[in-house]
């Protein structure tokens, strides 16, 4: 499994509040992303204090009985949170984690089945939180949310890795963006991979059948998006070769496929690699735009 960490010059700009407690924030982190390992807590929560505040809040919690943690043996020992079912249903009806459904892991070797996508998962969460504290703009521990899944019809779904929100800040302007993020540890075949293109370009054209008299409203993605999110590919676990050759197929997916071609005309489509993200960040020009072009920022796609 790859545990790289990204780079450790965060500034720390736009990060969770201090008034409200440390142990809050870690529960409500774990219950929104499933589990973190300690230096990914301690970046995306406290970047400006030591990583053992953030050890000793989590020891603290796992005496109360409401968090645990599994062992990574393969990556020196590192220890992955994640909540008991007693903090999952404690933490269920918190205002900023209403409607998440909740997700006890009942022990470490249950957590370890899901541990390596999660963390990868939440690797490309750091690099947006870190760009975003570079830059002045607001995306923090709450504004990442996985496993999102929506209707897509003939009682089919499509579940997004994660849904990301994300501000742009430019003096008193702000720009709101939203995105599906697909993160492809290349553990799938590449047209499988390329087939959730058709995923996300019937989640776009779908619009659910009317109920009653009630006509339906447009398309099924307006109950919870203004703009339809735009489509972003992560990828890792392979080399620059393989990688290039899966972002290729995406291409094809999106020259041959007459509804992802559709889309891509109304929703900005990227591919990037995780090690780009983390080493330059994602404002840099580092997203292969799907429909053809130069690398860019994903804020220009």
């Amino acid at each position: 499994m790859t545990t790289a960490q990204p780079p450790q010059n965060i500034v720390a700009g736009f990060t969770p509040s201090p008034v409200e407690p440390l142990a809050h924030q870690l529960l409500a982190t774990l219950a929104q992303h499933r589990m973190a390992t300690t230096h990914q807590l301690h970046v995306l929560l406290r970047p400006d204090r030591t990583r053992q505040s953030v050890s000793q809040q989590l020891n603290t919690l796992r005496r109360e009985h409401l968090v645990d943690f599994a062992v990574l043996p393969q990556a020196h020992r590192t220890r992955v949170w994640f909540l008991t079912p007693k903090a999952a249903r404690l933490t269920r009806d918190w205002p900023a984690l209403r409607g998440r459904p909740p997700y006890p892991i009942a022990s470490g070797s249950a957590a370890s089945l899901k541990t390596p996508h999660t963390l990868t998962v939440l690797r490309a969460h750091l690099a947006f939180v870190a760009d975003a504290r570079r830059g002045g703009d607001e995306h923090g521990h709450l504004d990442w949310t996985p496993e999102v899944s929506h209707a897509i019809g003939e009682g089919e779904r499509v579940v997004a890795d994660a849904v990301m929100h994300y501000t742009v800040t430019s003096g008193e302007h702000r720009r709101k963006l939203r995105a599906f993020v697909e993160v492809d540890r290349t553990t799938m075949s590449s047209e499988r991979l390329a087939a959730k293109l058709i995923e996300y370009a019937r989640l776009w054209s779908y619009e659910p059948p009317p109920m009653g008299r009630r006509r339906a409203a447009g398309p099924g993605w307006l109950r919870w998006y203004p703009v339809f999110p735009r489509v972003l590919f992560v990828l890792t676990g392979a080399t620059p070769y393989v990688l290039n050759n899966r972002i290729s197929d995406l291409q094809a997916m999106v020259a041959q496929h007459p509804l992802v071609g559709a889309l891509a005309q109304q929703v900005p489509l990227g591919a990037a690699v995780l090690d780009s993200l983390e080493h330059q960040g994602p404002s840099g020009d580092v997203w292969v735009p799907l429909v053809g072009g130069q690398p860019q920022s994903w804020t220009r796609l």
